[in-house]
């Protein structure tokens, strides 16, 4: 009684802890609209199953014969009746009730369908098989599905359950038993004929399922499905009927053969019509001839694919020719024109912002940040920014306890924000904001809604109490920290005795009833990560995997896309989302998740905000023309908010959702290509280039501003590069395509900008500049020396020093741009100190590379100089200023600068190098190296005995030594 007692109770408070919850951020009716539909689904399959077995057993029983011949069979049956009797009444309303409960809970998953059909809405556009509108597709087919698949269920079990009884109880005999009876007859042939019905529906479904169905070529309907399995299964439907006919026969025949001879001939048609011809057809007719035959269901499948997916949005762009003869100062000035380019990567400099802007173990970011816009002195910046989080795990365990884990350390303080093009003198991010710095006005810093909230946080004091919740370290002496009272709107009050025993009893904890920190105004505060309370108050949208915080008209709002889904868009392809939206970010990272499950039609139907002060969820929608926004606003009324009511600060930081943008690429490495035969050959398949950094996992999309070749100025995108698709790790990496979508969405209230999520895809021909993989090779493994005339090594030497005797070398986003018919790549790399609890990365060099010419330095200024030269002053930035100073850096000639002696001594470092590296390369054997090797080392020896004379004027003095001594 107590475990009941105990069961109920728990129900009892987490129903009733929800509708307060759903309460507090007024979305009461999706949460009520939910659980009716489920209980509904629940009580109506509960009772129809139960009800059927019900009145199948007890109709079997009361029509039992009266009088049995007693044969060895019967007797048999005697002795089970006689153990069955005084069990015959429990049985008979148990095993109803517990199929009930069974069949209830199985039928309450299926609310989502139920309520779309309820809801639906036409799409506009015929199926070209059927000439149905996609909406029944999407709508109405997978309702029918279930009905037809349920209703088949309990009707089997229904007859299960009067076969046994009318057996056990003589009514139903063996063949050459003895008799049946007519109630056996009727009962089951009725029974039988019903089944025979559902499955007659079930196979004229099963037609319209073929063009949702994925195949090995294609997913829809097919060569072989127009031609051998959609007869089949109309075939097998008018079979099923006439089984029904033959069940209700039985009745007045008084025999089960026409019955069972029709279940055999609906299976052996089943098996010959619906397997062996199709599979014959398959092999026969279509596989000789299988491009032309499939050519028009390619078709359909490639126009689906792409309307479903928004991919016949893409503007495709052909990369121009380069010139034969390359123009410095327009390449200097073409590459100096792109605005901002992000040396700052957010996937990187996590742990940076953690030590530099954490302040003490009880402050976190979390270990992937974000890229977003702010306008700073009247120009619009690309920033990499974050909030920073309370984090308990950083408290000492002997500070651990229910009052500072849930009453004190309650929330996080900070909204930071570092240019995403600059960097100080040490390679750390230029702030503008956080920590004391700000440029983006007066706004609320507390987080007490975020991607690392506590699980739970009371809050609120009366009136005059002395606040209890930590805010903030204090700065003056003796102090230890500021102390804040919470006084949003957010969260449930939990003053009431009832309402602190339903969250006892929730999260099993005393505390609630005994502990003075749980007050007359206290409130508290769950479920607060943003992805969590969208999806509680939008359980019918698929979240965007990454969420990014924005300060928008003086508070901190987290920004959420969602997006509508569906598995039922006839004749486009199915891909999962897990596969899709994994790359080298969702591996490593514990706040950027993957999707889940199939789907071949996707729309980022909403933009959802949280406020990470109070809580409170808004849903905006985006995609106005979704049929599938449509039927959910329907079927929760009020729950979404009209476009025009997105203000112009929220739409200047809303972007184009990454998920969206993995899911288009993923289809994009087939389906660039539209020509049905080209599609066959597969000839021209893509892929996404692998990460440089993490070469198991593809390369992460990257926000960027970037102009395509004829577009005038740059827009803020999210970018991502193709390569041929290669059955080897060996395949030649060169750069086939890159994706370009616009994610500005302007500034104006209610409107988004035009070119907003707009695809371009620049293609290339015959010139095919190089990947991310063999770029990443060129940058390993050349000889260029830096454009920082102090750096004595090689890039490469560079890489290989500081990957490894203490230090952890990590390369940067790898940022592409076209730039004069070739590709311009520019790659960060961050040094850091491979052990120690203090270690950061640091953005020490970076490198660009241009077609084949490799450059590198300590700024982009200086890589770029090294590429084209410093022109003649013309271009912007004419002076490089140092970031975190803003003090004017000396011009970089690419050239080594400084005394004769100095010079020599940069020789003598580069002989060394050289030596050094022709060494290694003959241990290992690789003889391309050392030839390399011993190129630098003769360029180097020249170079010294240049030198030599003005060291020495009347010729007195050493010359270097053809063959440097290591030096350990």
């Amino acid at each position: 009684m107590l475990a009941v007692l105990a069961l109920v109770g728990g129900i009892a408070a987490d129903v009733i802890t929800d509708v307060w919850w759903y309460d507090s951020v007024g979305f009461r009716g999706v949460f009520v609209k939910e659980i009716a539909v489920k209980a509904g689904l629940f009580i109506g399959a509960g009772l129809l199953t139960g009800a059927a077995v019900a009145i199948s057993l007890v109709a079997a029983y009361r029509t039992r014969p009266l009088y049995i011949p007693m044969t060895q069979a019967q007797q048999v049956l005697e002795q089970y009746r006689q153990a069955i009797e005084p069990l015959r009444r429990l049985a008979v309303w148990s095993i109803p009730i517990i199929l009930g409960v069974l069949a209830g809970s199985g039928a309450m998953g299926a609310w989502r369908t139920l309520l779309l059909w309820m809801n639906r809405e036409p799409f506009g556009i015929p199926d070209p098989q059927f000439g149905m509108d996609v909406g029944f597709f999407v709508f109405t087919l997978p309702w029918l599905r279930f009905v037809v698949s349920f209703i088949t269920v309990v009707l089997v079990l229904a007859f299960v359950a009067g076969a046994f009884t009318h057996y056990v109880y003589g009514g139903l005999q063996l063949p050459g038993r003895g008799p049946t009876t007519r109630a056996a007859y009727v009962h089951l042939g009725i029974l039988g004929a019903l089944i025979a019905l559902t499955r007659a529906a079930s196979y004229w479904l099963d037609r319209y399922t073929l063009a949702t169905q994925k195949g090995s070529l294609l997913t829809g309907i097919t060569y072989t499905d127009d031609n051998a399995v959609l007869p089949t299964k109309a075939i097998l439907a008018v079979a099923a009927l006439m089984c029904a006919a033959f069940f209700l026969a039985a009745i007045w025949s008084r025999s089960w053969r026409l019955p069972l001879t029709g279940v055999a001939l609906l299976v052996v048609t089943a098996v010959v019509a619906g397997g062996a011809y199709p599979a014959l057809i398959q092999s026969l007719r279509v596989k000789p001839s299988e491009k032309s035959l499939e050519a028009p269901y390619l078709e359909r499948n490639i126009t689906a694919t792409r309307t479903a997916f928004g991919l016949d949005r893409v503007k495709r762009i052909q990369n121009p020719a380069p010139e034969a003869t390359e123009d410095k100062d327009v390449l200097r000035t073409a590459a100096n024109d792109i605005p901002g380019v992000r040396i700052i990567d957010p996937n990187v400099v996590a742990p940076t912002f953690r030590q530099l802007e954490g302040q003490r173990d009880y402050y976190a970011f979390p270990d992937t940040l974000d890229v977003d816009r702010y306008t700073i002195n009247d120009q619009t910046r690309d920033a990499v920014v974050a909030v920073r989080e309370i984090n308990l795990d950083g408290l000492p365990d002997n500070q651990r306890n229910w009052l500072n884990d849930h009453t004190v350390y309650t929330h996080g303080y900070g909204f930071y924000a570092a240019y995403g093009n600059q960097r100080t003198a040490e390679g750390d991010p230029v702030f503008f904001e956080g920590g004391g710095r700000t440029s983006l006005g007066e706004y609320e810093p507390r987080i007490y809604f975020g991607e690392l909230s506590p699980t739970y946080s009371i809050v609120g004091a009366p009136e005059g109490d002395s606040p209890r919740e930590f805010d903030y370290p204090a700065g003056g002496d003796g102090d230890v920290a500021v102390n804040n009272t919470y006084e949003g709107a957010g969260g449930v009050e939990v003053g009431s005795l009832v309402r602190r025993l339903a969250y006892a009893v929730k999260y099993r904890e005393a505390n609630f009833l005994l502990s003075d920190a749980v007050n007359s105004e206290s409130r508290i505060l769950d479920h607060r990560t943003p992805t969590e309370r969208v999806e509680r108050v939008a359980p019918w949208l698929r979240l965007d995997g990454n969420v990014y915080p924005a300060v928008v008209e003086g508070r901190i709002q987290w920004i959420v896309d969602g997006f509508t889904t569906s598995a039922s868009y006839p004749n486009s392809r199915l891909i999962e989302l897990a596969d899709a939206t994994s790359d080298a970010v969702t591996q490593r990272s514990s706040v950027v998740t993957v999707g889940a499950g199939q789907v071949n039609y996707v729309r980022n139907a909403v933009k959802a905000t949280v406020d990470a002060h109070d809580g409170s969820v808004k849903l905006y929608g985006w995609d106005t023309k979704d049929p599938m926004l449509k039927a959910w606003s329907k079927a929760f009324p009020g729950s979404v908010r009209p476009l025009s009511e997105i203000s112009g600060d929220l739409m200047s930081h809303i972007r184009y959702p990454q998920d969206l943008v993995k899911v288009q690429r993923e289809l994009l490495n087939e389906y660039h290509v539209t020509n049905p035969g080209d599609f066959y050959s597969n000839s021209d398949k893509w892929r996404v280039p692998r990460d440089p950094a993490q070469t198991a996992q593809d390369q992460p999309v990257v926000f960027q501003s970037i102009a395509m070749p004829g577009e005038d100025e740059a827009a803020f995108s999210i970018t991502t590069p193709f390569v041929p698709a290669s059955n080897n790790e060996a395949g030649r990496e060169i750069l086939r395509g890159l994706l370009a979508v616009d994610a500005d969405a302007g500034s104006e209230a209610g409107k988004p900008a035009e070119d907003y999520g707009s695809l371009r895809l620049l293609e290339y021909g015959s010139a095919t500049p190089a990947g991310p993989g063999q770029v990443l090779n060129q940058i390993q493994n050349s000889p260029v020396r830096s454009q920082n005339a102090a750096e004595q090594l090689s890039l490469a030497q560079y890489i290989t020093n500081n990957s490894g005797g203490g230090k952890t070398l990590t390369f940067g986003n790898l940022l592409t741009f076209p730039l004069e018919g070739r590709m311009f790549y520019v790659q960060p790399i961050y040094v850091q100190a491979a052990a120690g609890s203090g270690s950061f990365p640091q953005n020490k060099i970076t490198v660009a590379v241009y077609g084949t010419t490799v450059a590198w330095g300590d700024t982009l200024e200086q890589a770029v100089s090294g590429l084209f030269g410093q022109g003649d002053g013309s271009e912007t930035p004419t002076t490089p200023t140092d970031p975190g100073t803003g003090t004017p850096t000396p011009p970089d000639t690419g050239q080594p600068t400084g005394s004769a002696a100095a010079q020599l001594t940069a020789a003598l470092a580069e002989m060394q190098a050289a030596y050094t590296a022709g060494q290694e390369a003959l241990k290992s054997g690789d003889f391309t190296a050392y030839d390399q090797a011993q190129k630098r080392l003769d360029a180097a020896l020249k170079k010294a005995a240049a030198l030599a004379p003005q060291l020495n004027p009347d010729g007195a003095g050493a010359t270097p030594s053809p063959s440097p001594s290591p030096t350990g």
